[in-house]
């Protein structure tokens, strides 16, 4: 198909350049917020997996603090997300880096989140089927519960994205994500700033 091979990068590209050239200014003033309210550094990057299993940087303004427990060891993330860092959460501008990752050609405008490299090895044959396109900044599975669906659940509606891919399933899921950003719908999972840790699916 030829949206898939050529027309998506193209579709990426047009949409992440426009989104920097508007959002500049609210990337500018994130990014001053972060620093004066958390200090350095302003932007955390962290290993995710993209592509066929491919591990790249991914960038997103820092949310948190580094505070740690007498003995040394961070504390859990209720404990260190900041009121603003929620802020940014509540409005998805915590993500906003991920731009450059588009256009670098890491990730894609739409796909399934990229998750932590380290769940490379824990997904069943189905679930790895997520990693046959680019990740995206926001995804089916955002658009349909985000963090209020379980692991099994959202790797089933990455599949689902990734066996009907096309221009207009990409366009009415960034509609999609207009509204829930608006709504600010399913941001945390229940009693959770963050999803607990993937540890591998039940089901084989």
């Amino acid at each position: 198909m030829i949206y898939p091979r050529f027309g998506k990068r193209l579709f990426d590209l047009t949409v992440a350049v426009m989104a920097s050239l508007v959002l500049l200014p609210v990337i500018l003033l994130t990014a001053l917020v972060v620093r004066v309210k958390l200090g350095r550094p302003v932007v955390f990057h962290q290993s995710r997996a993209g592509r066929d299993g491919v591990i790249f940087t991914l960038y997103k303004f820092r949310t948190m603090t580094d505070l740690c427990d007498a003995t040394g060891r961070v504390l859990p993330d209720e404990r260190r997300l900041t009121n603003v860092g929620a802020v940014l959460r509540r409005w998805s501008l915590d993500e906003l880096p991920q731009i450059w990752n588009v256009i670098r050609g890491e990730m894609s405008i739409v796909g399934p989140r990229p998750l932590l490299a380290r769940y490379l090895d824990r997904y069943n044959q189905r679930q790895a089927r997520r990693h046959e396109v680019r990740p995206g900044c926001t995804g089916w599975a955002q658009v349909n519960g985000r963090n209020d669906l379980s692991w099994e659940e959202r790797f089933e509606l990455d599949v689902w994205y990734v066996d009907r891919l096309s221009v207009w399933l990409d366009f009415k899921i960034l509609v999609l994500t207009l509204i829930s950003v608006v709504k600010r719908r399913g941001i945390n999972a229940q009693g959770k700033v963050t999803m607990e840790e993937f540890m591998g699916s039940k089901v084989p």
